[in-house]
C-alpha cells in the first residue's frame, strides 16, 4: 500500500504538540470544528496586531497569493535574492513536506532575521515551539537565519500620537534558547505524519484539552466521557483547597457528599465540605451583620464594564488597560428607600472622561462604596485619576471608601450549588434564584460585555443592532448592582434558603 503524501503547516505541527489526536480531526474532519466567541476573538487580535508590525516596516514587501501557495513561494525565492533587500511578510517556506510563512523576515548583513508576531505581552513557551519549527522549514529550505525572535505587545507602550504605534512590539531574541527545539523537529514532524497517514487517534479528554489552547475538537472527543460528578472534589477551592481535594481523591472519593462524617478538613473547607454533604446551606447572620455594620449610609452599590483592547485605540492610554465605558450604581439610603443611575457610552469615542465625570455627580462625599471584589473597581478609579489629574482627589476618595462584599460573602455564607466559587453569578442563583443571570438576554457577563462594547462600536453595526445592545448592557451592569443590594439584604435578614 502506498503511503499518502501529507503537507503539514505550522498550526497543524502545534496541534500536534498539543493533541496527535487534534492534528488528525483538523486534517480530515474539520466539519467538527468549533470554536467558541473568545477564540475567535483571539484571532482578529492576531491579524491587527500583524497588521501593525507591518505598518512599523513601510518599506516590506507582502508575500501575497494566499490562494496559490506555490506562487507565494516563487515570489519569496526571487525576493530573497534581489540586491535591494527589504524586509517581507508572510515570507513562505517549504521543507520536508512542510510549509510555513514567516510573519516578518528582516534582512541583517549575515543573513535574515525570523520575527514571529504575537499578541500578547509576553513570551510564551508555545510561541517558542512556533518559532522553531520556522526555523527548521526556513533552514532547510536554505535560508541563512542570522537570529530569530519573538515580537510581543509591549504593555508599557502609550499611545500618544494618532497612527504612532513605534514601540508597542518588543523584540526577544530567542536564538539559543530554541536550538533544542529546531533539532528535534526532524522527530516531531516524522511522528506527526505518521499520525495522519492512520487512523483517528484513541485519545481520551483531559488536561491536554485546554493548553496551552482549548481545543475545537472537545465536544467530538468529549461526546461519550460520563457525565460529570454533580461535586467533585476538586471544587474546594484555593491552593488549600486541591490540596485536600487530591488527598481525598487519593482516598478514593471523588464526589464531596461520598465523603464521611469522620473526614475533616481545614478552616472554611469544612464549612464547604458539611453545606455539600448535608444540602444545608451555611449562614452566619450574625458575623454579616457585624460587617455591615460599619458601612455607612449612604450605600453606593457600584460596578464597572470595563473594555481592554491590545492595541490601544485611545491617546493616553496602554495596551490591555482597562477603559470604563459603563457603571452602574444603586444607592441605598438610611431610610431604605433604593435609587439607581448609571452611564453608557456607545459612541465609539473615549469614554473615560465622562465617565469619571458622571461617577462624580452620582457618587457624594460621603458614604460607604459598596463592589464586589474591589481590587478592580478601586484600579480602575486610580486609573481615570491618573489620566485627570484635576478629577483626580475625588476619584481618589472614592477609591478609599470602597468596601468589599466578597469577603462578606465568603467569610460567612456557602451554599453547595456554588460549587466552589464564590463569583456573584454563582452565589445569586443559589442564594436569590429569582435574580440568576441565565434570565439575561445576550450580555449575561464580563466577557460578553467587552464583545457587546466592540460590536456596538464597531462601524457596520446597524443603528437597530445597536439599541439592542445598549439595552443589553445597560440591563446587565444593572443587575450587577442589584444583586448586590438584594444579597446584602437576604444575608443579614437571614431568610431562607
Amino acid at each position: 500500500m502506498t503511503e499518502k503524501r501529507v503537507f503539514l503547516s505550522k498550526s497543524k505541527i502545534t496541534a500536534f504538540e498539543q493533541c496527535p489526536r487534534r492534528l488528525w480531526l483538523e486534517t480530515y474532519r474539520k466539519d467538527l470544528i468549533h470554536y467558541d466567541d473568545a477564540r475567535q476573538a483571539i484571532f482578529q487580535t492576531g491579524h491587527e496586531v500583524g497588521s501593525i508590525a507591518q505598518q512599523l516596516h513601510p518599506d516590506g514587501v507582502l508575500i501575497g497569493h494566499d490562494d496559490a501557495l506555490h506562487l507565494a513561494l516563487e515570489q519569496t525565492s526571487e525576493l530573497l535574492f534581489q540586491a535591494d533587500r527589504r524586509p517581507l511578510f508572510e515570507a513562505t517556506f517549504a521543507y520536508e513536506d512542510v510549509l510555513v510563512r514567516v510573519d516578518l523576515l528582516i534582512p541583517e548583513a549575515d543573513g535574515w532575521r525570523i520575527c514571529e508576531v504575537k499578541s500578547t505581552a509576553s513570551v510564551k513557551l508555545y510561541h517558542l515551539s512556533d518559532l522553531a519549527t520556522q526555523v527548521w522549514v526556513a533552514v532547510g529550505a536554505g535560508l541563512t537565519v542570522s537570529r530569530a525572535c519573538v515580537q510581543h505587545i509591549d504593555s508599557r507602550f502609550r499611545y500618544d500620537q494618532i497612527g504612532d504605534y513605534r514601540g508597542l512590539l518588543a523584540e526577544a531574541d530567542r536564538t539559543q534558547e530554541i536550538l533544542p527545539l529546531v533539532n528535534s523537529r526532524q522527530h516531531l514532524v516524522a511522528a506527526a505524519k505518521m499520525t495522519v497517514q492512520g487512523a483517528e487517534p484513541d485519545i481520551a479528554t483531559g488536561a491536554h484539552c485546554a493548553s496551552p489552547f482549548s481545543c475545537p475538537f472537545y465536544a467530538h472527543c468529549g461526546k461519550d466521557d460520563p457525565p460529570p460528578t454533580a461535586y467533585p472534589v476538586e471544587v474546594l477551592p484555593g491552593q488549600a483547597g486541591k490540596r485536600a481535594a487530591a488527598g481525598l481523591r487519593a482516598a478514593g472519593y471523588g464526589d464531596l457528599r461520598d465523603v464521611p462524617a469522620d473526614v475533616t478538613l481545614d478552616g472554611p473547607l469544612q464549612r464547604i465540605l458539611d453545606a455539600t454533604r448535608t444540602g444545608e446551606a451555611y449562614l452566619d447572620v450574625a458575623g454579616v451583620r457585624a460587617e455591615l455594620s460599619g458601612w455607612a449610609f449612604p450605600r453606593y452599590y457600584f460596578d464597572f464594564e470595563t473594555v481592554a483592547f491590545t492595541v490601544p485605540r485611545w491617546l493616553g492610554t496602554r495596551p490591555f488597560e482597562n477603559v470604563p465605558f459603563q457603571f452602574s450604581c444603586h444607592t441605598v439610603h438610611e431610610d431604605g428607600a433604593v435609587s439607581h443611575d448609571g452611564f453608557l457610552d456607545l459612541s465609539g469615542e473615549d469614554p473615560a472622561r465622562a465617565c469619571a465625570e458622571k461617577i462624580l455627580a452620582v457618587i457624594g462625599s460621603v458614604g460607604a462604596v459598596v463592589t464586589y471584589s474591589a481590587g478592580f473597581e478601586r484600579s480602575c478609579l486610580r486609573g481615570l485619576a491618573a489620566r485627570f489629574p484635576d478629577l483626580a482627589p475625588r476619584l481618589l476618595d472614592i477609591a478609599e471608601r470602597l468596601v468589599d462584599l466578597l469577603p462578606v460573602v465568603r467569610e460567612h455564607y456557602y451554599h453547595r450549588d456554588m460549587r466552589g466559587s464564590y463569583s456573584i453569578k454563582d452565589v445569586l442563583p443559589a442564594r436569590l434564584p429569582e435574580l440568576s443571570y441565565k434570565a439575561l438576554e445576550g450580555v449575561a457577563d464580563g466577557r460578553a460585555a467587552q464583545e457587546a462594547y466592540k460590536e456596538a462600536v464597531h462601524p457596520v453595526t446597524p443603528p437597530e443592532r445597536r439599541d439592542a445592545l445598549y439595552r443589553q448592557l445597560w440591563t446587565y451592569c444593572a443587575l450587577d448592582t442589584f444583586a448586590m443590594v438584594r444579597l446584602a439584604q437576604s444575608l443579614s435578614e437571614g431568610d431562607t434558603p
